[in-house]
C-alpha cells in the first residue's frame, strides 16, 4: 500500500524485500567495484567530450535505466547514440538508430582491454571522440590506457549493486519533487561513483577551496557556486569501507552537526563534514523506503532552517501545494 504522506513513502516489508534491497558488503565486491568504477569513467569521458557545458557540472553524469545505467542520448554532429551498461544481461551496448545493440559482453577483463574494446566499438558506430585518458577522483590513477591492474567483474554483486540503484532512485525522485525552486536531476557522477539529488536555495555560496583529489578547483568551485542541500548514496571504498547513504549542506551551517536527524541509526562525520547512514540500516529496516526517506526530509530540513532558506518553496509529498491526479 502506498501512503501519500510526506515522510511516509508507505511499503511494508515483504518476503521479497531482499530482491529489491540486496546486501551490498563492500568488501565482498571491492574488486569488481573498483573496475566497474573505471569502466563508467571512460563512458562518461565520452558524454562529457561530446555534451554542451550545463551548471554545475550537470552534463557529466550517468542514470539509473530499467536495466543498468545509461548516458541518455548525445550528439555527435548531426547523429545521435546512447551508451548503457545492461547490468541484467551483462553487456555494453551503444544504441543508434541503425542498430541498437553493438557492444560486447561484460565479463572480468582489464581497464586496457575495456578501453580498446569500447573505443573500437564507437568507431564502428561512427562516433570519433577523444577522451582524457586518466582517470579521477582515484587514488594513484593509472592511465585507461595502461591499466592492466583492475579486471575484476563479478556479475551478480553488479546487479545487486544495480538494484540498490533502482530503489534508491526511486526514493531520490520523490524527494526531488518536493521543491518548487531548483532542484537537480538525480544523477550518477562516475567520478565519485555515487548517485546524488541536490537541493538549492537560490543564493551564491562563498568561494569553494577545492582541493578535491583529481578534479580540477575550478569544476568543484562551479558545482558549489550556490547554497546546497545535496544528499547520495555510495557504495564504499578503502577509506570507508561501507555502503552508506549521506546527507551534507555547502556551506555547512552553524549546529548542523548538532540536528536531529531521523533514523537514530544516522550519525554526523567529523572527518567528512557530513550525515552518513548506513545502507545495513535501510535494507534492514521495517520499511526501508520510508527509513530513507526520513533521512533526506531531515537532513534538508535541519540545512534548509539552519541557513534561513526559503521554505515557502516546499511542496513535499501530500502538500496542498501539490496538484492532485486527475
Amino acid at each position: 500500500m502506498v501512503v501519500n504522506t510526506e515522510a511516509n513513502v508507505g511499503f511494508e516489508r515483504t518476503d521479497d524485500t531482499e530482491r529489491y534491497w540486496p546486501a551490498l558488503t563492500y568488501a565482498d565486491w571491492r574488486d569488481t567495484a573498483a573496475t566497474l568504477h573505471l569502466w563508467t569513467q571512460i563512458v562518461g569521458k565520452v558524454r562529457l567530450a561530446l555534451s554542451p557545458w550545463l551548471n554545475h557540472g550537470w552534463h557529466v553524469p550517468l542514470y539509473v535505466t530499467a536495466r543498468g545505467l545509461g548516458t541518455s542520448p548525445i550528439h555527435a554532429g548531426r547523429r545521435v547514440f546512447e551508451i548503457d551498461f545492461d547490468l541484467v544481461d551483462h553487456r555494453l551496448i551503444i544504441c543508434t538508430p541503425d542498430t541498437h545493440d553493438r557492444g560486447f559482453d561484460l565479463e572480468p577483463m582489464s581497464v586496457a582491454t575495456f578501453y580498446r574494446r569500447f573505443m573500437n566499438a564507437l568507431g564502428a558506430a561512427g562516433v570519433n571522440v577523444t577522451i582524457n585518458t586518466m582517470p579521477n577522483e582515484v587514488p594513484d590513477p593509472i592511465p585507461f590506457t595502461e591499466d592492466e591492474v583492475h579486471c575484476s567483474y563479478d556479475a551478480l554483486a553488479a546487479n545487486a549493486f544495480w538494484r540498490v540503484l533502482v530503489q534508491v532512485d526511486h526514493i531520490f525522485r520523490l524527494f526531488r519533487t518536493g521543491t518548487l525552486g531548483k532542484a537537480s536531476p538525480v544523477h550518477f557522477f562516475w567520478g565519485s561513483f555515487d548517485l546524488a539529488v541536490t537541493r538549492f536555495s537560490g543564493r551564491s555560496a562563498p568561494p569553494h577551496p577545492g582541493g578535491v583529489p583529481g578534479l580540477p578547483d575550478n569544476v568543484t568551485r562551479e558545482a558549489y557556486s550556490h547554497e546546497v542541500s545535496s544528499a547520495g548514496f555510495w557504495p564504499g571504498n578503502d577509506q570507508h569501507p561501507h555502503a552508506a547513504f549521506y546527507s551534507y549542506a555547502y556551506p555547512t551551517p552553524n549546529g548542523f552537526a548538532q540536528a536531529k536527524i531521523e533514523p537514530e541509526d544516522a550519525i554526523w562525520s567529523t572527518q567528512m563534514g557530513e550525515w552518513l547512514l548506513p545502507y545495513e540500516a535501510v535494507r534492514t529496516a521495517a520499511d526501508p523506503e520510508t527509513a530513507l526517506m526520513n533521512f533526506l526530509q531531515t537532513t534538508y530540513r535541519a540545512a534548509a532552517d539552519l541557513a534561513a532558506w526559503d521554505r515557502a518553496l516546499e511542496c513535499g509529498i501530500g502538500s496542498p501545494r501539490r496538484p492532485r491526479p486527475v
